[in-house]
Formats: structure tokens, C-alpha cells, sequence
């Protein structure tokens, strides 16, 4: 049975506080109906007691304490896959901003995915060939493992992430590339679509852009919907399925934010203590699962 409520206890920057929710769970999706034209969503990131601390994925402005109705989904935030993906150009929830229209869903999946357990993991052999001689001589990409690449301010990484869109390729194989870019700005995003497109390798793209003026919040769900389509991909389909994520330094300023609306006690130069485990339950989703064609 859905519940609505009516009134908000608090809002702190990106979060809402709700007072009396019971049979609420951790990561469960929320409706937020602010008037008859606008409606939000949101996620569940802390419960204490009754009380529920609400992410809100459009941001709080407009909100009012006394106004705002709020219904509970009784389910996490999932995302819509299909094989019509490929070549399509998403925002970091997942919804597409390429005005080709919606996708038709043949499934939707949880986001937050499951880390692959060991002992299912399929030895890593082979590698895919980026075309970039230092990587494939020097630190090879193996199919179901993870190549970090550090950059500093000022220096071409976006160029060398094109490139690698650009020229990956594995022999032998049904190939594709998942490429989620947190926090750019609009030139660097036209800059990625526009490369993909003059090159001819967006048809085997799936693109989740998160700008710079996109709610924050938007950027802690961008890695999880990609490789949450990456994952469907290549277990449903066979492909073997490359993902590219920039940055990630983005990516944990978002969660640096959130962290400090929630109050939590910061770490080290502000980020929350959770960071490396945070980020361990991104990349340890990637790799090859015993039994299975894809990666």
C-alpha cells in the first residue's frame, strides 16, 4: 500500500527530511510532488527511527516544508535497458537527452548492482587493444579488469578518452563501450558527442553525460547506470562491453558534498571515510563471470 505524506521536517541543500515513515528501506526510490507541474525524484541514503534523510535527483529548489507531498515506491532506482540503447546519448539518471525519445524497456534494473563474488570470476586473459602503444605495451587492458589512468589539471585526458573510444576494439567478439563523463562542461560534452559522431563509433556507444550545472546528486547515479547497462549488455548479450568513466575525481567531489549536507564526519581533505569502499563497490563490478560469454 502507497502512503503519501504531506510536509517536510527539514531541507538541508540537496536532502529532505521526512518525519513518521515506517517500512521504508535503504536506497528505496521516492516520489516528490512540489505542485500539479512539477514532480522529482528522489532516493532513501539514511534512516533513523521514523525518520527518513531523502536525496532529492532535480535539487530542492522550489521546494516548501508545508506543500510538498512525498509517496514512497517501495522499490530502488532502476534503470530501463534495452538492446535499442546502443548509440544513444543518456543523462546520468539514465533518461535520454538525444531527442530520439524514450527507449522501449525490456527490463529495469536496480542500479546498485552486486559486486561479483570472487570465486565466480572467470580468469582474466584476454586483452583489448586500445591502439595506444604505451597501454598495450606497458600497462595492458585485460578483459574484466580495471586500467585507472591519473591525470593532472591541464593535461589531455579527455583527448586520450576519445582516442580510446575511438580505436578500442577486440578481435573475435561482439564489442561495445559504455562512456560516462560526471561534471563536464558543455563544450567538453559537445566535444565527446561530436568526436563520437564524426568518427562513426557513437552506433556502438552508449553515452551518460552529467554536466557541470546538473544537480549534483545526478553525478553519484552516472557510474551506477552505466555500468548497470554495461553489465546487461554483456551477461544478457554475450558482448564484451568496455566501460570509460571521467572523471572520477567528480564523481567523489559529489559524494564529498552529499556527505557534508548528511553531516557525516569528513576524512581526509573533507571526503567521507566511506570513499574507498564507495568506490570498490563501482569497480568491482567489472570483470568475467565462469559460465558466461560477456564481459
Amino acid at each position: 500500500m502507497n502512503i503519501e505524506f504531506i510536509g517536510l521536517r527539514e531541507i538541508n541543500g540537496p536532502l529532505i527530511v521526512l518525519d513518521g515513515v515506517q517500512d521504508d528501506c535503504y536506497e528505496e526510490l521516492v516520489e516528490i510532488t512540489v505542485n500539479e507541474h512539477d514532480r522529482r525524484m528522489g532516493r532513501i541514503i539514511k534512516i533513523e527511527g521514523e525518520r527518513a534523510v531523502i536525496q532529492v535527483f532535480e535539487g530542492t529548489e522550489g521546494i516548501s516544508l508545508s506543500g510538498t507531498r512525498t509517496r514512497l515506491t517501495g522499490h530502488p532506482m532502476e534503470l530501463s535497458v534495452a538492446r535499442d540503447m546502443m548509440g544513444r546519448v543518456f543523462d546520468g539518471a539514465g533518461r535520454p537527452i538525444d531527442g530520439l525519445g524514450d527507449i522501449c524497456p525490456e527490463k529495469r534494473i536496480d542500479i546498485n548492482g552486486l559486486s561479483i563474488n570472487p570465486v565466480s570470476r572467470e580468469y582474466p586473459r584476454d586483452y583489448i587493444r586500445t591502439g595506444i602503444s604505451s597501454i598495450d605495451a606497458l600497462c595492458t587492458l585485460i578483459k574484466g579488469q580495471k586500467l585507472p589512468i591519473f591525470s593532472g589539471a591541464g593535461m589531455s585526458h579527455n583527448e586520450l578518452a576519445v582516442q580510446i573510444v575511438r580505436q578500442a576494439n577486440m578481435s573475435g567478439s561482439e564489442f561495445g563501450i559504455v562512456f560516462a563523463a560526471m561534471g563536464v562542461k558543455n563544450d567538453v560534452a559537445d566535444y565527446f558527442r561530436r568526436s563520437f559522431e564524426e568518427t562513426g563509433v557513437l552506433s556502438r556507444v552508449i553515452m551518460f553525460l552529467n554536466l557541470a550545472n546538473d544537480p549534483i546528486v545526478e553525478r553519484v547515479l552516472t557510474p551506477r547506470c552505466a555500468l548497470t547497462a554495461a553489465e546487461h549488455f554483456a551477461f544478457e548479450y554475450g558482448m564484451d562491453m568496455l566501460v570509460i568513466m571521467t572523471d572520477m575525481t567528480s564523481y567523489a567531489e559529489a559524494l564529498r558534498e552529499v556527505a557534508s549536507a548528511k553531516g557525516e564526519i569528513p576524512g581526509r581533505k573533507g571526503y567521507p571515510g566511506y570513499l574507498y569502499s564507495d568506490f570498490a563497490s563501482l569497480y568491482e563490478r567489472a570483470g568475467r563471470i565462469k559460465g558466461r560469454s560477456g564481459s
